[in-house]
């Protein structure tokens, strides 16, 4: 029993040897800085077991804990909160036993229970990855790699959308426009060379609708008649009917794409266990279709088109399949998702990483899956995000004017060099010592700035206000972990701590009570999907650590014991940082 839940206990117990009464839970939180103490006891929720004055309740059971609980030093009641304050000795015990544990807080995984696996990134072969899609990846894997922290085998994925009238549209704007030329003739990353082509089938099939509307055809039928959208559908139908010259193309086409996005992947930092795509996917799901027809879960419309009814669900009813037979996105997806459980057998639930404009289409696709009669349905999970804006507006891909993935890298190194430079901190450092750092403090302002938001919030990215030195940024917590390292570099200590001589100053005091938050948080980070639980105790963390570094001389205590203590912290808490950071995906170096 650890001493919340000890302290826990002894309350309900205090309230029914006391006061007759049984309590179903004990609210504890922290107590607050201006007030002395560690644990705080809400005593408001009582009053409705236990009728009386909040302060006297208080101190009676203030009186009970201190005479039953060893590690209680004493207590103060302000209105209806008990104040509790904890030996020393307790938290040097629990600081003696996390000190040299390198994994503290990660717990490992049991062989017994389920796996999960987690989707992201998710792009389309038609154009290259863009802001939306980095705040995508980042969540999606610094999601999985919490998981797996908090004891969850897990599988990274990601389905590949490679099919589709999109993809057909940079094909045949390529084969009209294109002559030829490839990644190698151009100098451009594929995936860019075939988004100038999705670019360039828009402008062509506007220059069309407004010739059509000039001859008096309305909007509505001259994006319907004009004949590169006729093209493009042809297109589609000779590519699902497996036309070897469409196919090659298409082959060709998506090599270059996945050749572009496998060195956007490695310069993110973020990787996959399985891929997926579409192409073979949605096949699979009409088989499940057929099955369904065959129960009851869909029916068939007088057109040939299949549906579920999902009304008595709250929702409408959504088609599965065309009446020409082809596929719908929910079609693939049902696929897919069934096709993962067959590939990994171990697999109890999917979180699927994916922009909030999709919660409809997410609830209809586990409601289906569940009405198909799989088990794990219940544990699949939509982690919905908001969208990523830029000070100049929404981005959009068809008119070419997102934020390219590999620019905005680039971007943010080039940003922290500038500032870098500025504040003179990298003196003595030698040209590609100072472009890593550089890479690792843009990359490093990029995910934190993304990642320290609550996944459900819209977000504002603005590049030059991420690559900070001070507040709540990466850079901020970077520069703090090396200057840890400095600390320890100079340290060269090898004196063994005797903990019965340590006289805890409040910041250290502070200091330990915050790292043994840590396990905690990644437990509700985990549960919660959500990296900006880590991300903001990191900072918090950092905030404490850098008021001691204010308060506390480090090398400069009064003997060797409290010297090697007070380096021993130090160390803990830049291993802490090292950590939660990895969880986010973000290097830290060892010297800024």
């Amino acid at each position: 029993m650890n001493l919340q839940e000890t302290l826990s206990h002894q309350v309900k117990k205090a309230v029914e040897d006391i006061f007759g009464a049984t309590l179903e839970s004990v609210e504890l939180q922290s107590t607050r800085k201006e007030f002395v103490g560690d644990v705080t006891v809400v005593i408001f929720p009582m009053l409705r077991v236990i009728k009386g004055n909040p302060v006297q309740i208080g101190e009676q059971i203030g009186d009970y804990v201190l005479e039953k609980i060893d590690e209680v030093k004493s207590f103060n009641v302000v209105k209806g909160f008990l104040n509790i304050e904890i030996e020393d000795a307790h938290y040097l015990d629990i600081f003696q036993s996390i000190k040299d544990k390198k994994d503290y807080g990660f717990v490992a995984s049991n062989p017994n229970e389920k796996a999960v696996m987690v989707e992201y990134s998710s792009p389309n072969t038609n154009k290259p990855l863009h802001l939306g899609h980095i705040r995508n990846n980042l969540l999606g894997y610094s999601v999985a790699e919490i998981l797996k922290a908090s004891g969850k085998k897990v599988y990274k994925t990601q389905i590949i959308n490679d099919r589709g009238i999109h993809i057909c549209k940079s094909m045949l704007a390529w084969q009209r426009f294109g002559n030829g030329e490839t990644p190698e003739s151009t100098g451009l990353k594929g995936d860019k060379l075939v988004g100038n082509y999705y670019v360039k089938f828009d402008q062509e099939y506007k220059k069309q609708i407004q010739e059509l509307m000039t001859q008096g055809k309305s909007e509505e039928d001259a994006k319907k008649q004009a004949p590169i959208i006729i093209d493009a559908q042809e297109m589609l139908q000779k590519w699902e009917a497996g036309d070897t010259e469409i196919v090659a193309l298409w082959e060709k086409m998506n090599g270059w794409v996945y050749k572009g996005f496998d060195e956007t992947y490695k310069n993110l930092g973020v990787d996959f266990d399985k891929l997926y795509y579409e192409s073979q996917t949605y096949l699979l799901g009409k088989e499940f279709v057929a099955e369904g027809l065959k129960s009851g879960v869909f029916f068939k419309k007088e057109d040939g088109s299949v549906w579920c009814d999902l009304t008595e669900d709250g929702l409408d009813e959504k088609i599965v399949l065309r009446s020409d037979g082809t596929a719908v996105y929910m079609t693939q997806d049902i696929g897919t998702a069934i096709q993962r459980v067959k590939d990994f057998p171990d697999v109890g639930g999917m979180v699927y990483t994916v922009g909030n404009e999709q919660e409809y289409h997410f609830q209809v696709l586990f409601l289906i899956i569940k009405k198909l009669g799989f088990e794990w349905a219940k544990n699949l999970f939509h982690l919905s995000y908001g969208m990523v804006d830029l000070p100049s507006g929404k981005m959009k891909s068809r008119e070419g004017t997102v934020v390219d993935a590999d620019d905005l890298i680039v971007e943010m190194a080039q940003t922290a060099e500038e500032i870098s430079e500025e504040l003179g901190k990298l003196e003595g450092y030698s040209k590609s010592e100072k472009e890593k750092l550089y890479q690792s403090i843009g990359l490093g302002a990029l995910k934190y700035y993304i990642l320290k938001v609550d996944p459900r919030k819209r977000i504002l990215f603005d590049p030059k206000e991420s690559i900070d030195f001070q507040g709540n940024t990466g850079p901020f917590i970077q520069y703090t972990y090396a200057r840890i390292q400095s600390i320890l570099r100079k340290s060269d200590l090898t004196t063994v701590i005797d903990m019965q001589y340590i006289s805890l100053h409040e910041k250290e005091k502070e200091l330990i009570k915050q790292l043994l938050l840590f396990p905690e948080v990644i437990q509700n980070a985990a549960e919660n999907h959500s990296p900006a639980l880590v991300a903001n105790y990191t900072y918090d963390l950092v905030k404490e650590f850098n008021s001691f570094y204010q308060n506390v001389s480090i090398l400069g205590a009064e003997n060797d014991n409290g010297k090697a203590f007070r380096v021993a912290l130090s160390n803990k808490v830049a291993v802490t940082i090292k950590n939660a950071f990895g969880l986010l995906g973000i290097h830290v170096p060892e010297r800024m």
